[in-house]
């Protein structure tokens, strides 16, 4: 996968409503056979850059390349890409089997070879036996797939999918993300997911582009996104974070010494390699975060190690298997961490007002620079 070559290049792109820039200066490579996810919150301009790889919309400035082809002048109907919409856009008074047909018998494909793709292509999203019923007949799942089906059996080089799980409940949902990971393996073509959902594009994306107000703010595997953001956006946007702002008062290679407002002066370790040449120095704000559920909680004594805070709880929120506990420290500042609920019992694992000590390893700490 990191050595595929790319089969969508996005080169300076930008697209304009009047002044406003929906898509500012975008560039990325999208790899063949890849899971890619663009993210972001509503408004970031991830659906118009998906509409312009489509060829729904042109762009204002740049180029768009898909399988080293310049889109510029090709029509949607003739780009090697197909496109699942948010509402699946199923026809209610054709039946499965003529809903996936469709496409096909539009360009005039031999009957024969139509009822092999189509078969082929149920066959793949698991709807073989409902090929005769109509979409109101399936659940929103199956319909789901129906549209699934019906974008692959033209077997375009690259699926887009614009938000196509946000009708769905939130069990199904789970359902179908794992369905889709499936599809795409066995498919093995690019698929390009649209979604607002970080759980959403964690779980299924091989990289992801996280966007905002028309930029890309970053483009990486999931977990090194959730490790290691670039950005307090990011940081903030790919789940939960406590942030802090700081400011760098020494720095000896990678190691950082930082005066953090409420917790005091940290010494803090080189991320990762590039630590070194990173453009923070001495002086500098910073963002200073650490994710919830590497803040440990103690309760009966004050534990040894270079990062321990006291606090009170001044709210638990349930999530069933964990809880998100709040702590307010005494220089005022309120942290955040996960506790497991692993001993089946109704009763709260910590109380309101209750004083508790937090701790957590410097190497988790994240400094953001921007």
């Amino acid at each position: 996968m990191t050595d595929s070559p790319p089969i969508i290049s996005v080169q300076g792109v930008s697209k304009r409503f009047g002044n406003v820039a929906a898509v500012d200066t975008v560039s990325l490579e999208i790899r063949q056979n890849e899971f890619f996810a663009l993210l972001g919150p509503s408004g970031c301009g991830k659906t118009t850059l998906l509409r312009m790889l489509a060829g729904f919309e042109t762009p204002s400035e740049g180029e768009i390349l898909i399988d080293g082809q310049d889109m510029t002048d090709v029509p949607p109907n003739r780009r090697p890409v197909n496109m699942v919409f948010q509402s699946y856009a199923v026809f209610p008074h054709m039946s499965v089997f003529d809903n996936v047909a469709y496409g096909l018998r539009v360009t005039k494909t031999p009957p024969g070879d139509i009822a092999q793709r189509v078969q082929e292509a149920l066959h793949m999203v698991q709807l073989s036996e409902q090929a005769e019923r109509r979409p109101d007949q399936l659940s929103g799942g199956q319909r789901q797939r129906v549209a699934l089906a019906r974008a692959l059996v033209k077997r375009p080089k690259v699926l887009l999918l614009d938000e196509p799980l946000s009708a769905l409940d939130a069990k199904l949902r789970e359902a179908m993300q794992l369905e889709l990971v499936r599809l795409q393996t066995t498919v093995g073509i690019t698929f390009v997911i649209v979604t607002h959902d970080q759980h959403e594009a964690l779980s299924m994306a091989n990289r992801i582009a996280v966007m905002e107000s028309g930029r890309v703010q970053q483009v990486a595997r999931p977990a090194e996104l959730y490790e290691f953001p670039n950005s307090r956006f990011v940081a903030d946007f790919i789940g939960k974070m406590n942030l802090f702002q700081g400011r760098v008062v020494e720095r000896q290679g990678a190691e950082m010494t930082v005066d953090i407002e409420g917790l005091g002066r940290l010494v803090l370790p080189g991320q990762d390699k590039s630590a070194e040449t990173r453009p923070v120095s001495e002086g500098q704000e910073v963002g200073v975060a650490v994710r919830p559920e590497k803040v440990k909680i103690h309760r009966d004594a004050m534990p040894a190690g270079p990062i321990v805070l006291r606090g009170q709880v001044r709210e638990v929120a349930y999530y069933g298997d964990t809880s998100h506990v709040f702590l307010r420290l005494d220089s005022g500042q309120v942290i955040s961490a996960n506790l497991r609920n692993d001993s089946r019992t109704s009763d709260p694992s910590v109380k309101i007002g209750e004083d508790l000590w937090c701790s957590w390893e410097p190497q988790d700490t994240l400094i953001l620079d921007r």
